[in-house]
């Protein structure tokens, strides 16, 4: 299956990234090419123990910037950004579901669950090839779906 541009623009990012990142002692969380109003923007997400803060968001962005500009995987014009996954962050890749299980999570379906809704949180049970698992706090019902039919899914009160 062919990649879309931006699949392959992230790819190309994230071989670059991740080892100036880990340099620096910190993890690469995630690479996002998106365009907002009339901009494209490339967001490279950083994460450690503790958090991030602006200086690591700096370091890492002084040091990938040369790099980016001499791989020039981008056409057009972009504005880098540097960031944190925040508080409540997203679970967007494989491996960041199989660290969080058992963790708390907000679920955000494209389309309506009947008897469920759209919005629920629980406990992230599984995860297994692309199918989530999520259990209510109360450990007597268990939902599962493919992530792709959801909007989102965060971890709740991350620590």
């Amino acid at each position: 299956m062919a990649k879309s541009k931006g699949g392959v623009t992230v790819s190309k990012v994230w071989e670059l990234c991740e080892p100036i990142v880990e340099d620096l002692g910190l993890s690469l969380w995630d690479v996002r090419y998106v365009k907002e109003g009339a901009g494209w923007f490339l967001r490279v997400f950083i994460d450690k123990p503790g958090g991030v803060d602006i200086n690591d968001c700096e370091a890492v962005s002084r040091a990938i910037n040369d790099p980016l500009d001499e791989l020039d995987p981008i056409e057009n014009a972009y504005c880098l950004e540097v960031c944190s996954p925040g508080i409540e962050r997203e679970l967007v890749r494989d491996a960041h579901f199989e660290q969080f299980i058992g963790a708390d999570v907000m679920v955000k379906m494209l389309r309506p669950i009947e008897g469920v809704g759209r919005e629920f949180d629980g406990v992230l049970k599984a995860y297994d090839s692309g199918t989530v698992t999520i259990e209510d706090h109360g450990g007597e019902n268990e939902l599962s779906f493919n992530k792709k039919e959801a909007a989102w899914i965060k971890l709740d009160d991350f620590d």
